[in-house]
């Protein structure tokens, strides 16, 4: 399903494609049948900057929920069905402690894989409301490069779409780059925070 094709479709929904769209983005999320940086790109072709932005990050933070909500409700079994054994291995070391702000961290990071992170997610012990919030403020910035791309695209401002691209190409070679660094240090200090949550928790039952 390319660019032209989804753009065909959304126009024929008439006024119902905000709902079209809204849609189309969620279900990227969930079953990942049109990778994400179309949507978004074609959010901000569709609906400029502002609309495209809003439009999208409505999308995503519904496809998130619901794989987080999903993963809440029938557990590691399904969650194994949608994401390999690996992946849930590498990030198994969240899901033993809330460590939110380091969830955030990993979602700021391209290239992490954050729709198949939310049903990880879910087998933790964040609650809905600290999901939606790192979920959601953790993709915006993304979702802004995809959505000026888009509106860049529409205007015809090419020299604008290419410094937009240089930039988005020097991200994602610094997180390849040290990507999995990032992430070494992030299980090092979440490991480090939980020895001392549970000194403090063993120092309070000794008090009693």
């Amino acid at each position: 399903m390319d660019r032209e094709r989804l753009k065909a479709f959304l126009d024929s929904l008439g006024p119902l494609s905000f709902f079209g769209f809204i849609l189309l983005q969620s279900l990227q999320v969930i079953a990942a049948p049109i990778p994400g940086e179309v949507t978004g790109f074609l959010g901000g072709f569709l609906y400029g900057p502002v609309l495209g932005l809003f439009l999208s990050t409505i999308g995503l933070t519904i496809g998130s929920f619901i794989n987080f909500w999903l993963s809440k409700t029938f557990g590691r079994p399904f969650v194994e069905r949608f994401v390999s054994k690996q992946t849930i291995e590498r990030y198994d070391y969240l899901l033993h402690h809330k460590g939110a702000f380091l969830v955030f961290l990993l979602f700021l990071i391209p290239g992490t894989p954050k729709d198949f992170l939310c049903y990880i997610l879910g087998l933790g012990h964040l609650t809905v409301k600290e999901f939606l919030l790192i979920s959601t403020v953790g993709r915006f910035g993304g979702t802004i490069l995809l959505t000026l791309g888009g509106n860049f695209i529409r205007h015809h401002q090419y020299y604008r779409f290419s410094m937009l691209v240089g930039v988005a190409i020097v991200l994602i070679f610094l997180s390849m780059a040290y990507r999995d660094k990032l992430e070494r240090i992030f299980r090092i200090w979440h490991d480090g925070s939980k020895k001392k949550l549970s000194r403090k928790e063993a120092e309070r039952e000794e008090g009693k």
